[in-house]
Order: structure tokens, then sequence, then C-alpha cells
């Protein structure tokens, strides 16, 4: 795994699946590493190269003093696809990963295709909750949020079902640095990209979670209406769509990016 200076910042990047045809680049949401997309990793390898990547503050990548904001994450993002000699991709973010696409494709259009914006928001009205979080983190570690976070990043039913992956993604979350887990939390507090949507003409899609809590249907809904062309795909799963409903999500992620 290739790591790549974006401005001082070491970003851990690894690039597999298909050597030729289209390219397709992977974000994570907060707390999580590119391993959150092993369920997909199989399928997505036989049609696309898949580029995976640790944004900064997480996983193996750097943890480089805060301010960090939207457009710091998609300049490394933009570093990553220059370091590798690659033009343009499509794009799928979860969470997270999906703000950061949506600042790039309203800032960097030329370099992706189809757009992929996963159970995530454009606008958080209040900030309570992220300086909440933000506060209990630097008092108490990730372990005094890790049961609140894996509670809204999957359903109870799957998490009775499916106990090993569940414990696996709070083992993900519990391994995150904490001084980057809150500088990202920092950014958060403070998004709003209600007005960058407008300007995002790549073809869109974007996913919610019936039971998402963390960005509901709603969130979905108003970065839908406000994507010219966009559409809306609801998987039966809370936050982290992708492990809960790893089929679904990767039928809906392949139909969408291969149709013509």
């Amino acid at each position: 795994m290739p790591m790549i200076d974006a401005d001082g910042c070491l970003i851990n990047v690894a690039v597999e699946g298909r050597q030729s045809g289209p390219t397709l680049m992977l974000s994570n949401s907060l707390g999580c590493t590119l391993k959150m997309w092993e369920p997909q990793m199989k399928a997505l390898g036989q049609v696309f190269r898949v580029i995976r990547y640790d944004r900064r503050g997480h996983g193996k990548s750097g943890v480089p003093p805060g301010p960090y904001s939207m457009e710091r994450f998609g300049r490394d993002v933009l570093a990553i696809l220059d370091d590798l000699n690659i033009d343009k991709v499509h794009w799928c973010g979860l969470s997270m990963g999906g703000m950061v696409g949506q600042w790039l494709a309203a800032n960097a259009p030329e370099r992706f295709d189809r757009i992929v914006l996963a159970n995530t928001a454009c606008y958080y009205p209040d900030p309570t909750n992220w300086l909440n979080r933000i506060k209990a983190v630097k008092e108490g570690g990730l372990a005094a949020v890790a049961d609140t976070v894996i509670a809204g990043w999957l359903t109870a039913d799957f998490r009775e079902r499916e106990p090993q992956i569940t414990a696996n993604m709070k083992a993900m979350l519990l391994a995150s640095p904490v001084a980057g887990y809150i500088a990202c939390c920092e950014a958060l507090s403070t998004l709003d990209q209600r007005e960058l949507l407008p300007k995002i003409k790549s073809p869109t899609l974007v996913i919610a979670g019936r039971h998402d809590m963390a960005t509901p249907i709603s969130a979905g809904e108003m970065i839908r209406s406000r994507i010219p062309g966009a559409s809306l795909t609801i998987l039966d799963a809370a936050h982290i769509s992708n492990v809960e409903q790893p089929h679904a999500f990767t039928e809906a992620l392949v139909g969408f990016l291969t149709q013509r």
C-alpha cells in the first residue's frame, strides 16, 4: 500500500482490482479505515480498478494537527489521483466520504464521472451533538462514545445476528487516533455544503438507510433534491449500509456505475 504525500500528510492508499478499465475511488465514514469496504471488494475488483484510502487522522494515514475541513480532505483526494496519474474516477463515499464527495464533485468536476453519496448529509443546522461528542472523546477517549456510535452504525437486529462483524467494526472505531477523530468532528460541526449541490453536474446516486438516525432519509432527500438529475435509493439498514446490507449496496453501486 503506497503512502502518498498530501501537503505534508502521508495518506495510506490501496489500489486493487482490474489493471485497466474504469477506476472507482471509495471514501470511508468517520471512525473507519479502508477496511470498511471489504464486503464490496471482491465484486468491485472484477469490474473496476479500485482505490481505497485512509482519510487523514484515520487508520495508517498521518494525523497532522487540525483544523481539518472538507476542502482539505478533498485536496488530499486530488493529491492521491495526481500521484497515481489518474485523470478521472467514479466516486463512492459513505457518510463523511459522501461529504468529501460533494466538495469534489462541485469543485473538481473534471476529475469525477459518476458520483455515489451514501448515508450522508450536506448540512448540520445544530453543532451541539458534535460538540458533545468532542467533549466526551477528549475526556474519555473513543471508548466513551463507542457503544453509542455502534448503535447508530448498525441496527439492533444486525448487531444481534452478526456479533463478530459488529465487534470488528467497534474495534476499528476504537483504534482510531483520538486527535484525528476529534479534528474530523470539529470539521463536521460546521458542515454546510448546501450551496455546492446545485453545482454538481455528474450523474449522482444518493443512498439512504431506512433506519439511519445519523443521516436520515430526509438528509438524503435534501441532497437528491438539490443536485440536478440525482436519484435516491433506500436500503433496509442503519448508517453503515454497505456493511449491514452488503449485497443490496453492491448491487445498487455497480448497477448505477455501469449503466449506459
